[in-house]
């Protein structure tokens, strides 16, 4: 049997770190980086007769990713406490929503893959529900002992939940990364991954095709990066089919995804909610969200990554995969609308293909964020211009585009003029250099007129050399096929 004959069936549940300055039940701070416990108040570390007070600014969050995602906001929610002992977590318990979440429903659509084989998905969500997070335990730094920093404890979390409509790793990086986008998009996150702002569990399990029956789950927590969620999937997947294959069982069960090794282990049996005795936190009274409210919120988010690609597709053209890469943070997508408003919609493709190209290599190589790029919109718009208006070849552009971003001149005209990169268009002076080169050069024109088409690339590469690349590449095209008779 071959995994052909199995279908993977992968639910996401994300924590996210909502972007408040002071944590969800007290007024400590939620700035990464400090020494260990100096930001722990007596709240956090549950001293005797210390009450919770919600932060108003993580429910305003959460209302704006329940709008975002075309959820059900609930007019009334409720806070739980979540009961288990762990040494990062001071009361015993941990508060956070149950039954009655903040968020229910919505859905994500995702484009998966490239080319001819994207695809697009609609993954539906089941909640979003407010919580706190734990403390953290430090193993490295204590010979025989642990330590505890309760730095974390009560940062304000969003835990968002997937149905299981995820059927493959690329399905579930596709959704992670388009949940990554939405929540910086609409600012309840900075979404930053090395510092926790946003972790992932997948919930992994098999079956054979065709079976209606889910089989046997196993969740992989905390996983940090999209590469570490797809290689750890990818293991579990192989891990429990050869496993049912060889006559064995899946066992459900919690697991870490070792990233030196590229393996998963399991750390305990997974728990089920009635293992965690939810009751309603007496301290706490039920969260109650207004019509009025809502639509504030509403009112103030921006147009979002999905209603974008879609007016990149209708107005400019562009594919799915191009708009859905324009999009992939909210800084990319306005530094392309701001380069088309000024060189015009004519333009937008190649726009496109020069701020997903040239631009964000030069951004990833340097690390820079696209707020960050020497080059501005009105700059890379008057290059466009030009190449598009013949003054300048993609060759030229690209040593414009060199002098744009190392600083040698305000404008692509000024460039262009200070270096001589202007096209030569002018066919009685591109004429005597192509007969120059073809005189020099018959090998190729006899190759050519015997059926290789390598050969006229050749003879093109020679006339731009002859030329130092001056020469309008289209118009010696056209010279040199009607001198060969093409």
């Amino acid at each position: 049997m071959s995994r052909a004959d199995w279908e993977v069936v992968i639910g996401l549940e994300t924590h996210v770190q909502l972007s408040t300055q002071s944590k969800i039940f007290s007024g400590s701070s939620t700035a990464f980086g400090a020494e260990p416990n100096r930001q722990a108040s007596a709240i956090d570390i549950a001293l005797p007769g210390v009450l919770p007070v919600l932060n108003r600014g993580a429910v305003e969050r959460a209302i704006r990713f329940g709008l975002a995602i075309g959820a059900q906001i609930a007019p009334t929610s409720i806070f739980a406490r979540k009961n288990y002992f762990y040494p990062d977590l001071p009361k015993g318990y941990q508060i956070s929503q149950y039954e009655l979440p903040v968020v229910a429903g919505g859905v994500l659509t995702v484009q998966v893959g490239e080319g001819d084989k994207a695809y697009a998905k609609t993954i539906r969500l089941t909640r979003a529900h407010l919580e706190e997070d734990a403390g953290k335990s430090l193993h490295e730094d204590f010979r025989g002992m642990s330590g505890i920093d309760l730095n974390r404890a009560g940062t304000p979390l969003l835990e968002i939940v997937t149905e299981p409509d995820m059927r493959s790793s690329d399905e579930a990086v596709a959704y992670a990364k388009a949940l990554h986008t939405l929540v910086r998009w609409i600012d309840i996150s900075d979404g930053n991954m090395q510092e926790g702002s946003f972790r992932c569990d997948a919930n992994v399990s098999v079956r054979k095709k065709g079976d209606p029956q889910l089989g046997t789950r196993r969740e992989i927590k905390n996983l940090n990066s999209f590469r570490f969620l797809k290689e750890a999937i990818e293991y579990e997947i192989g891990w429990q089919i050869e496993t049912l294959e060889d006559g064995g069982a899946v066992r459900q069960a919690t697991v870490l995804f070792d990233p030196d090794t590229g393996e998963t282990r399991a750390m305990r049996s997974k728990e089920d909610a009635h293992d965690y005795r939810y009751f309603p936190d007496p301290d706490l009274l039920p969260l109650v969200i207004s019509d009025e409210w809502i639509g504030r919120v509403k009112a103030a988010l921006p147009e979002l990554p999905a209603a974008l690609q879609a007016r990149f597709q209708q107005e400019y053209g562009l594919s799915a995969y191009d708009a859905a890469t324009l999009t992939g943070s909210r800084e990319t997508a306005q530094y392309y609308v701001d380069t088309v408003a000024r060189a015009g919609e004519k333009l937008a493709k190649p726009a496109a293909n020069w701020v997903m190209g040239e631009l964000a290599a030069r951004l990833n190589k340097e690390d820079r964020a696209v707020s960050a790029a020497p080059v501005a919109p009105q700059q890379l718009a008057g290059m466009l211009a030009r190449i598009a208006d013949g003054t300048i070849s993609n060759a030229a552009a690209k040593k414009v585009f060199d002098a744009l971003w190392n600083g040698e001149g305000a404008s692509a005209d000024e460039i262009i003029e200070k270096q001589g990169l202007k096209q030569v268009t002018d066919l009685s002076a591109i004429e005597p250099i192509i007969d120059e080169v073809l005189a020099a050069n018959q090998k190729s024109v006899e190759e050519f007129r015997a059926g290789k088409e390598k050969a006229f690339n050749a003879l093109v590469g020679q006339v731009m050399k002859a030329s130092k690349g001056k020469a309008s590449p289209a118009q010696v095209n056209e010279l040199l096929k009607q001198k060969l008779g093409a």
